[in-house]
């Protein structure tokens, strides 16, 4: 039996009082993001029985991944920026001042269209995001591999796993500490 690769998001990241902010502004916003760990919060029971199946534990080098596996009482056996958010772009501009959740959804849309002036483009992402893939086919062989990582980055591994035969079983949707697990099918 091959083992099993299950897709974590992180818990939900440690940020201050939200307000209003331009594109411009964002890219502040995007930095303390990236900087912020998790809230002092009980994780899913669903997250960490799904966690105690793992052999392996794997997450992203960003502060909320990292501080996540710690919420679940695991050590990472491997850290790596490879399993990182998609990056976003910011704008330039000053007007309108929108909540940064709103602009984040703009600016992914307007990413996944091509507006990468300051960051990896998604054509780039995908290339990360098959690396990663390929790396946690590596460890999965006969083992059960758990990834912290991130929303938009673990949607792109998921489907490039599909892509190479594997076949999701469970999906907990895309919440923080949701999750989705995938198997390789057995040979008949």
């Amino acid at each position: 039996m091959s083992g099993e690769i299950i897709l974590m998001r992180h818990g939900k990241p440690a940020l201050g009082p939200i307000s209003k902010v331009s594109a411009r502004d964002m890219k502040q916003w995007i930095e303390q993001y990236d900087l912020a760990g998790i809230v002092d919060e009980s994780v899913p029971q669903a997250s960490q029985a799904l966690a105690r199946r793992a052999n392996i534990v794997v997450s992203s080098s960003a502060p909320r991944a990292l501080a996540s596996v710690a919420a679940l009482g695991l050590s990472p056996s491997l850290i790596d920026a490879v399993f990182c958010e998609a990056q976003l772009p910011h704008g330039r501009w000053t007007q309108p001042r929108l909540s940064p959740f709103t602009w984040a959804f703009m600016l992914r849309m307007a990413w996944l269209g091509g507006f990468a002036p300051t960051v990896e483009s998604a054509r780039d992402a995908g290339l990360r995001a098959d690396q990663a893939m390929q790396q946690l086919q590596t460890l999965a062989g006969e083992e059960n591999v758990l990834l912290l990582g991130h929303g938009f980055m673990n949607r792109m591994i998921g489907k490039r796993l599909e892509r190479a035969g594997w076949a999701r079983h469970e999906s907990s949707g895309s919440r923080y500490w949701s999750a989705s697990t995938y198997r390789k099918p057995e040979p008949k």
